[in-house]
């Protein structure tokens, strides 16, 4: 079923009738945004790969705030299914921001990693990057407006040990944060990045979370609240000056 706008008047500082397309929506920190962008009266565009459950449970949740919200599964590391389905989306009308949350990990030390490993990694986190942005960065140039954010990792800042891939991966967004903001500036186009911390959240479940806490100066672990709120700033007038900027949320972990 095709998405359409609301029928009331889109004015600037004025979320109803914008879309946002969140990548990776179905759990986590994509859920969340979803929730705290739809309460602020954004309607969404979500992705997501296998999980049609998860992924309806949050639509109910996202329409029940009184918005429109539109599923779009596929694997975002393939090139062609992306473009296809994107390039279909579009004739719904153009995001003004694109969240670029997707991620996994597949942790090992370097010497024993897999080519697997190395690139499920990279191929979701870098090439999902490139696959999904292109053809959105495209109409928002010739709407001459929009915001995308990329959802790195306090690991792509510091790095840590068993997960060269994944930093790799988190890196890679910072740096095409930087240079992306500098190619669409004049566009009026804003790129910028989160490197979260340690956030509660089912990619955390299995860790020594006590030990982790220990080394956390404000000696908590986040809440995806913290990254959603980020989240729906960067996507408001008053970050209208800001771009090719990493914010780190990470409760000081990492200066």
């Amino acid at each position: 079923m095709a998405l359409k706008l609301n029928s009331k008047q889109v004015t600037r500082g004025n979320p109803m009738g914008k879309i946002v397309m969140i990548t990776g929506a179905s759990r986590g920190l994509g859920k969340e945004m979803a929730l705290e962008l739809a309460a602020a009266g954004y309607d969404l565009w979500l992705t997501y790969q296998s999980s049609d459950a998860k992924a309806e449970e949050v639509k109910s949740a996202v329409e029940a705030k009184g918005v429109q919200c539109k599923l779009m599964k596929f694997d975002i590391s393939d090139h062609e299914s992306s473009k296809n389905i994107i390039k279909e989306a579009l004739k719904d009308g153009t995001p003004w921001g694109l969240i670029n949350n997707a991620g996994i990990t597949a942790d090992g030390l370097f010497l024993r990693m897999k080519n697997e490993q190395w690139d499920s990694v990279i191929k979701t986190g870098l090439n999902g990057f490139y696959n999904v942005t292109q053809p959105i960065l495209g109409a928002m140039i010739r709407k001459k407006e929009g915001r995308i954010i990329n959802i790195s990792s306090v690991v792509g800042l510091s790095g840590n040990p068993g997960q060269v891939n994944y930093s790799a991966a988190k890196a890679g967004l910072v740096g095409v944060t930087k240079s992306l903001a500098l190619e669409v500036a004049r566009r009026n186009i804003l790129v910028n990045c989160i490197a979260p911390g340690f956030i509660e959240t089912d990619m955390t479940g299995d860790l020594n979370t006590e030990e982790i806490t220990k080394k956390i100066p404000l000696g908590r672990l986040g809440q995806p609240t913290d990254i959603a709120k980020c989240a729906l700033f960067l996507l408001g007038d008053s970050s209208e000056y800001i771009t090719g900027q990493t914010i780190s949320i990470n409760g000081g972990i990492y200066l």
